[in-house]
């Protein structure tokens, strides 16, 4: 069983900054690839970025225009999403979720079997 827990979501005005992290415990987190994904009130959820299990490959969402970047710590289990320039459109909870299989870094959210609760991102214009 893995366990992800994500933290450092909260209240931010538009133009800021914020760090994600997410927390991975249970398994060997180095067999994982992680990704993260959001969910806006009334929309689907949907992805925002990947890392690979040795972080040497990650995919970013196109439409963040790289104001987004995805790293991992395999040391301390934990990956990071830092966020800039950000957006009302950015408001939403932030999930992180471990892979099934440890290839790449995927995008669909059916490669993805463990999942976090989310944190709260919440952005004022």
């Amino acid at each position: 069983q893995v366990l992800l827990v994500e933290s450092g979501g909260g209240l931010v005005q538009a133009g800021g900054s914020l760090r994600l992290s997410c927390k991975v415990s249970g398994d060997d987190f180095s067999k994982h690839a992680i990704g993260w994904f959001r969910q806006a009130p009334g929309k689907e959820r949907e992805f925002v970025a990947a890392i690979s299990t040795n972080g040497g490959l990650t995919n970013h969402a196109i439409a963040l225009n790289d104001r987004f970047a995805i790293s991992r710590d395999n040391i301390e289990s934990t990956v990071y999403l830092q966020m800039a320039s950000l957006k009302p459109g950015d408001t939403a909870v932030y999930l992180c979720a471990a892979d099934k299989y440890g290839y790449g870094a995927p995008q669909s959210e059916s490669d993805y079997g463990y999942w976090g609760q989310g944190t709260q991102v919440t952005v004022s214009s």
